[in-house]
């Protein structure tokens, strides 16, 4: 047995672990990696799901030392060699790693005794995930009851997100999600984990400066499909607000920038027919809000898109999005922002442009 020249991670570290970005080695089932897992880890599993399964089973009718027992007889000299061979690249790249399955137990020990027969030491993570996850669970709980979270509202367009994205203190529960957070808001690329995204928005908020308010952006309890846990919540709805404002001219221009020609880009990078999709993606999102719409304005719509989008094609003009745009936010988006916005009323501590709320914001670190 080799003598550890790093030991073994206790709770008591989990928060450099986060903050540090250490690396980590998930030797769990790839099915138990993708119902949850932390940013950054690789998946190498010392079991399959099909081997899990059937050792489950075995333990469950048997006991432990018949299950570890079935284990040794599946982990052939193909197998072992494998699994090994997987470690030694992961560890050769991140030697300041640790290791971990689900309870920090058998798996991550044979783990251990493996990579130490052929010569390499690495450390655990005690508890495993389940203490990990837990420890961030706590964290979230933590953070909320701090009361350090600013809401920032405002009407669909003003820049938001734009906002967000510069700033340190500051969670971005939209980029996050790989969503922007309305029927036009799905992006192209797949939404994470319910609790993957719990995990990576707890370690924001936890890296988030100690002495500046958090800014969050107003959201309603789900986006897209990922929906916000109840510590979050919770912040948000006693959470003081700050209301960004634009023009309606930069509203449209940022709007048709974000959507329009963001989802055109892509388009034209894999179809023959990049209009063709943008027309589709645009009439089902507007298929989406269709009622809410009423048929005589979603009619009118669906008439001004395949103008809008030979103009743009032949002509390079934006206008027909751009009016395309300035109605739904007139005659549908607008309409419900001011409906919140009364409602919070008593909330809100300050309004301004995006250089007014920065300054605002920037005035208010400790």
């Amino acid at each position: 047995m080799l003598t550890r020249i790093r030991p073994d991670l206790s709770s008591a570290h989990f928060a450099e672990l986060f903050q540090q970005d250490t690396p980590l080695l998930d030797v769990r089932a790839p099915i138990e990696f993708s119902a949850g897992a932390f940013p950054g880890a690789v998946n190498v599993p010392l079991l399959d799901d099909h081997q899990r399964h059937i050792i489950g089973l075995e333990y469950k009718a048997n006991g432990q030392s018949a299950a570890i027992d079935l284990g040794t007889r599946l982990a052939t000299t193909e197998v072992r060699g494998d699994r090994l061979e997987q470690w030694q690249r992961f560890i050769s790249r991140h030697p300041n790693g640790y290791l971990y399955c689900f309870r920090g137990g058998l798996r991550s020990k044979i783990t251990q005794q493996w990579l130490e027969e052929s010569g390499i030491e690495y450390p655990l993570i005690q508890g495993g995930y389940k203490a990990l996850r837990g420890y961030l669970l706590q964290q979230s709980q933590h953070l909320g009851a701090l009361n350090k979270i600013v809401l920032l509202g405002g009407a669909t367009g003003v820049g938001k997100t734009a906002l967000i994205e510069t700033l340190a203190n500051a969670i971005d529960l939209e980029g996050r999600a790989n969503h922007r957070g309305s029927v036009f808001g799905k992006t192209f690329q797949a939404q994470p984990a319910q609790i993957d995204w719990e995990n990576q928005i707890t370690i924001d908020w936890m890296r988030c400066p100690v002495d500046a308010p958090i800014l969050v952006e107003a959201e309603s309890h789900l986006i897209g499909r990922i929906h916000l846990p109840e510590s979050l919540k919770e912040a948000m709805a006693r959470a003081p607000i700050v209301m960004l404002e634009a023009t309606m001219a930069e509203r449209t221009e940022r709007l048709f920038n974000d959507y329009v020609a963001t989802s055109l880009a892509h388009y034209r990078s894999i179809d023959v027919d990049p209009w063709n999709s943008l027309s589709t993606s645009t009439l089902e999102s507007l298929g989406r809000i269709k009622k809410r719409l009423g048929g005589l304005r979603y009619e009118h719509l669906v008439a001004q898109l395949s103008t809008a989008i030979a103009n743009l094609k032949f002509n390079d003009d934006p206008a027909g999005f751009h009016l395309m745009i300035e109605t739904l936010l007139t005659e549908y988006y607008d309409p419900q922002y001011q409906h919140h916005e009364q409602k919070n009323q008593s909330r809100i501590i300050h309004r301004g442009t995006m250089s007014e709320v920065r300054a605002w914001l920037r005035d208010r670190v400790n």
